[in-house]
């Protein structure tokens, strides 16, 4: 099996075996109003072996998906100045962005509206702190997996091309 997973009261849940033996590493932008829950995010997520990016702010958040692409992005629904919602759309109508994964983080209590809300942005998953750290390790690990494997593929389909246009040119 490629998954494991021990008892309750063992070590917790385990990431895929080979998810992370690409030597690329992705980036996982983490934002958060309060810097005691980015250290505690970074905490929570450093033995993913993965680039972590932190923004304090919605607006820090955005200079840096326009300077790199993210395999995920966790995401403080309140903060000052622009929420996570108005963070969300703004990262969904550029095309780079568009598919990047958001997990909404709240430490509020969530209405059925907030999480429609959420959702409607394109959320993948909307979590009530405290979360249990090996669920968000896991979830988070399960879309750097996919985010790696997609670019593999590109790789791939790249040298692939690359290969074809040699090919019509040595005929």
């Amino acid at each position: 099996s490629n998954w494991s997973m021990s008892s309750a009261w063992g070590s917790g849940l385990h990431m895929p075996r080979g998810a992370f033996n690409m030597s690329a590493k992705a980036n996982i932008l983490i934002v958060d109003d309060y810097p005691e829950n980015l250290l505690a995010l970074e905490a929570i997520l450093e033995d993913l072996g993965q680039n972590l990016v932190r923004a304090g702010s919605g607006e820090e958040a955005l200079r840096h998906l326009l300077k790199q692409d993210f395999a995920v992005i966790l995401l403080d629904v309140k903060m000052p100045s622009m929420d996570g919602f108005e963070v969300a759309s703004l990262i969904r109508q550029r095309e780079r962005s568009k598919y990047t994964p958001i997990i909404f983080l709240t430490g509020v209590e969530r209405s059925d509206e907030q999480m429609r809300r959420g959702y409607e942005l394109g959320a993948v998953d909307y979590l009530l702190k405290p979360y249990m750290p090996e669920v968000l390790r896991w979830k988070v690990a399960v879309f750097v997996d996919l985010y790696l494997k997609t670019q593999e593929v590109k790789h791939l389909d790249e040298i692939q091309r690359l290969n074809r246009e040699l090919e019509t040119a040595n005929r």
